[in-house]
């Protein structure tokens, strides 16, 4: 790894040094998902689910394990998921293909009704999050490695956090809020010299910011 925090694989290019050099799987989240701008509510609600239950663990062990956590919770369809019962707790805690924590079984659970009542008065899942988005000068002016490993939670995801809680989500604080942002492109935190930054900069900059729904 570089002074800047940047790795190169064995294809010459240069990337973020969490990904690594030698798991495909995690290369190609970070060249193909990682930052890129996302609006679809079904992934966002996946998206911070899956941060959910990655806390405490590494995110490599969600991934390898997401396509389990797709067929586990119904494709994060949050309309499907709010009608699970404590028979599918039961079942899902039995389920050696996903996490097994119940409490955090159970905020998925939580955290799908709350999302139809997130959707009903904003419009969206995505006009919602993307609200706290933050403008260019609350960024920082260089993104390296010195700079990003220090960016664990900012005011931004902490306000996310603090409002999603008052509106009963569970497994939703400040730092797995910012890891949500980073992932889902409302941040672009590929170094700078990533191959990819450039790729998400343009992304993030024909996107059509989804709107909030109109009182």
């Amino acid at each position: 790894m570089t002074e800047k925090g940047l790795i190169t694989a064995s294809d010459g290019q240069h990337r973020c040094w969490w990904c690594g050099e030698d798991d495909e799987l995690y290369r190609n989240y970070h060249d193909t998902e990682w930052g890129f701008p996302v609006t679809d509510d079904i992934r966002l609600f996946e998206k911070i689910c899956l941060e959910g239950f990655q806390s405490g663990l590494s995110w490599i062990t969600i991934l390898r394990k997401r396509e389990n956590f797709r067929a586990a919770f119904a494709g994060f369809d949050f309309h499907k998921v709010a009608h699970f019962t404590e028979e599918d707790v039961e079942r899902l805690v039995q389920d050696a293909g996903i996490i097994r924590h119940r409490g955090k079984i159970e905020a998925t659970i939580n955290n799908a009704k709350r999302a139809i009542e997130l959707q009903k008065e904003f419009g969206s899942l995505a006009a919602y999050f993307w609200h706290f988005e933050p403008t260019a000068d609350q960024r920082p002016d260089q993104l390296n490695y010195e700079t990003l490993s220090q960016i664990g939670q900012t005011d931004l995801s902490k306000q996310m956090s603090k409002d999603l809680k008052k509106r009963g989500w569970k497994f939703v604080g400040p730092t797995t809020c910012y890891a949500f942002m980073q992932a889902m492109g409302l941040v672009n935190d590929h170094l700078d010299g990533c191959f990819k930054r450039e790729e998400v900069l343009n992304a993030r900059a024909k996107l059509k910011k989804p709107q909030l729904k109109q009182s």
